[in-house]
């Protein structure tokens, strides 16, 4: 049965998932299929001799073995070269150069090194729990003796793995990614333009706003390539960033981001975001060109970092720094923009991807904003544990599909998908609200779609009508399919602009004007924009 059942496991491992896997993340995958259906076998056999089922004959389970052994190796090996041609048309959907035949020795060799690390380690549990359970008897009932072995076995390979082997990483980690925080790039000067942060003038020291601060006020476009696309004279974009090292306390951040914001003269500018970053502290300008564009540059952004980690590792180990430092800088950017006069502030947008979606979500109380809300967000690629997104997909029009959900009659949150925007070509925009909150979701994005419960129940994701773009292979497999989801959330990052949880200019493009409804821009210039978003590989 462990054969049997380990096979099994391992074929549909290999099967289409949302993310094209390299051998090595591949044969990772297969190890963890293969050991968890090999102990769900093991346990069957443990469930069929403890209700006292008959036994085989030793003649019998030979030739049980034998036909068991021959049915996984060819299940496995048609399998394995089946999914070569799996893979490569997952690859070739999006742009990507095919895999060699030599992969499969590498996946089956990766596999088995795998499985056989977590065999030994599973039966060294079960050797720490005998003997403690072998002591125990001595004193105790047999059954607390047993549930004494397993539970002091638990405890110190838990102790092992989380006190020694997570803590030590995560330090490495953490160190890691710290320096790379601190690193200066050689190609990025310190900004001469006094309305740009970290220059001379600004409040905000270059050092101290981090690595992915300097690259974002350092972005493209400038003024210059906006008057270029546009044909009309642009303004400089103001881009206030605050790193995590610029303050040691979160309020101070916050209350500098707004200093600054009063220095460059942000809250005269005709739209004024609040982007909130990944866990690293990125702010996709994939995301932010578009509106810069869109609106001659008369647009500023504030961001404040709350983390140097990636955000899966941020989401880990200290989600609260994310909310509340969202939460810190929209509290005081909103309350000196409600204090202004309306015919006298710009319009206010909230913006966020992937984990910075999920923080600038919570940012906002709509309750203490509700007689003066501010104009709209637009939150992309949405993490699965998001509570708002969860919430307006459960109650969508049962009719409409979860990767593109109608949520009641869509005058306040609407969502889009690959190419799709969020009004229909012959809508009014007047029909979407005075305030507009949009979710721009790929339908193939494991970050957004992940599922914990599909451990046992099929994602409603997966059923019909499907999502665009889905691999036609792809279906659910109890527990398999869980670990091909999180070795997706995993790599969802990898493939090209358009795909995963990489999220392509021209969508946001789409986004934003249906958003913020710039004028001035026809058909012809739409284009350009599109160009030259598709040349700097946006």
């Amino acid at each position: 049965m462990g054969l049997v059942i380990a096979a099994l496991f391992m074929a549909a491992a290999l099967t289409p998932s949302l993310i094209p896997r390299s051998a090595v993340l591949q044969g990772v995958l297969c190890g963890l299929s293969l050991i968890a259906g090999y102990a769900i076998g093991g346990l069957a056999r443990l469930v069929w001799q403890g209700l006292g089922l008959p036994q085989f004959s030793d003649r019998v389970k030979r030739l049980l073995l034998l036909g068991s052994g021959l049915f996984a190796a060819g299940l496995v090996l048609a399998s394995l070269w089946l999914s070569l041609g799996w893979q490569n048309d997952i690859r070739l959907s999006m742009g990507l150069a095919p895999e060699q035949s030599g992969r499969l020795i590498l996946v089956l060799a990766i596999a088995l090194a795998v499985a056989s690390v977590l065999l030994l380690l599973s039966r060294l549990f079960l050797k720490v729990a005998r003997l403690v359970e072998g002591r125990a008897n001595r004193f105790l009932s047999r059954r607390l003796a047993w549930m004494l072995g397993v539970g002091t076995a638990a405890f110190l390979f838990w102790s092992i793995g989380n006190g020694i082997l997570v803590s030590r990483v995560l330090a490495v980690m953490d160190s890691a990614y710290a320096a790379i925080d601190a690193t200066i790039q050689t190609d990025i000067a310190p900004p001469a333009d006094p309305i740009k942060t970290g220059s001379a003038a600004s409040l905000v020291d270059w050092q101290g706003i981090g690595h992915e601060g300097r690259n974002t006020v350092a972005a493209w476009p400038t003024a210059a390539d906006i008057t270029a696309l546009s044909g009309a004279a642009a303004l400089e974009p103001i881009r206030v960033y605050v790193g995590l090292n610029s303050a040691a306390d979160v309020e101070v951040r916050a209350e500098m981001a707004l200093a600054e914001l009063l220095r460059v003269g942000a809250f005269d500018r005709s739209l004024l975001v609040i982007a909130t970053p990944t866990g690293t502290g990125w702010v996709d300008q994939a995301g932010m060109a578009p509106l810069e564009i869109l609106h001659g540059g008369d647009v500023a952004s504030v961001s404040v970092q709350y983390s140097y980690l990636p955000s899966w590792l941020s989401l880990l180990v200290a989600p609260e720094y994310g909310r509340s430092t969202a939460r810190a800088v929209f509290r005081k950017v909103y309350g000196h923009w409600a204090s202004l006069p309306a015919d006298e502030r710009p319009r206010l947008f909230l913006f966020g991807l992937s984990l910075g979606a999920l923080n600038s979500s919570l940012s906002a109380d709509l309750l203490d904003v509700i007689e003066d809300p501010f104009d709209g967000a637009l939150w992309v690629g949405p993490p699965f544990a998001s509570q708002a997104w969860r919430d307006a997909t459960a109650g969508r029009d049962p009719v409409s599909p979860v990767w593109r959900p109608v949520f009641r009659d869509g005058r306040i949150l609407r969502f889009a998908n690959q190419g799709t925007g969020f009004l229909q070509p012959d809508e009014d925009p007047e029909d979407w609200g005075r305030l507009r909150i949009g979710y721009l979701q790929y339908p193939g994005d494991p970050i957004t779609f992940f599922a914990p419960d599909s451990l046992l129940h099929e994602p409603e994701w997966l059923k019909e009508p499907r999502g665009p773009n889905l691999p036609p292979g792809l279906r659910w497999y109890p527990i398999v399919t869980t670990l091909q989801g999180l070795l997706d959330v995993v790599t969802a990052t990898q493939p090209p602009p358009g795909h995963g949880h990489v999220y392509a200019a021209s969508d946001y493009l789409k986004a934003w004007t249906d958003l913020t409804a710039p004028v001035g821009w026809q058909a012809d210039g739409m284009a350009r924009i599109g160009y030259a978003l598709r040349e700097r590989g946006l």
